[in-house]
């Protein structure tokens, strides 16, 4: 079986967090839809509240520092990303964008993502469309077609629709195993690929 490497980011700002509830069910879901195409995964969770200070010292100074280092190298790593976020005024949390805004500018290019994001009521679901969509799209991200809403009452059930919560998790994970499992999986990036080896320094000379 080939090993595929899953970032998972989760601006919650609470513990518990809903955020972070829905997080840890698209990763699980993912990792099963993974399993039934012959493929184990590794899942790394980050919660932002963790490295706020971070996130801010980085947009500050440029250069990242303490754990955000580590977690910038696993979303830069990863073979596909899950990126969960609570909603605030009808958009993604300041602390979500702050992240965002400090990866490099090729990080995220032809990276399978799964998008969620967590609010109260399900008529500020269509924020995953209006804007967390366009700003993966603007970073080339190779986005799936679901993304995840899960509204307070979809925990309990209380919901009367047809297409419920774990119904969603599920299309939603589905969708980024696939994209995952069509990536080439080159492992992580030589940085020292390029580099001449002695014989060929020695026979210049």
């Amino acid at each position: 079986m080939s090993d595929r490497r899953i970032t998972v980011i989760s601006a919650g700002l609470g513990q518990p967090s809903s955020t972070r509830m829905l997080a840890d069910r698209l990763a699980a879901a993912t990792v099963s839809e993974l399993a039934e195409r012959g493929l184990t995964a590794t899942v790394e969770t980050f919660e932002l509240r963790d490295v706020a200070h971070e996130i801010i010292n980085h947009m500050l100074t440029g250069f990242p520092s303490g754990d955000l280092r580590r977690v910038l190298e696993s979303v830069g790593s990863a073979d596909g990303l899950i990126a969960v976020t609570p909603l605030f005024t009808t958009t993604y949390s300041g602390l979500f964008k702050s992240f965002v805004d400090i990866l490099d500018k090729d990080s995220l290019t032809r990276m399978p993502v799964l998008l969620g994001a967590t609010g109260g009521t399900p008529r500020h679901s269509l924020a995953l469309e209006y804007s967390m969509r366009p700003l993966f799209t603007y970073l080339r991200a190779d986005v799936a077609n679901t993304s995840v809403f899960a509204a307070t009452d979809d925990w309990s059930g209380e919901l009367d629709n047809q297409d419920p919560l774990p119904s969603r998790i599920t299309r939603g994970a589905r969708e980024l195993a696939e994209l995952v499992a069509a990536r080439p999986n080159t492992g992580p990036a030589d940085p020292y690929a390029d580099a001449p080896s002695f014989t060929d320094l020695l026979g210049s000379l």
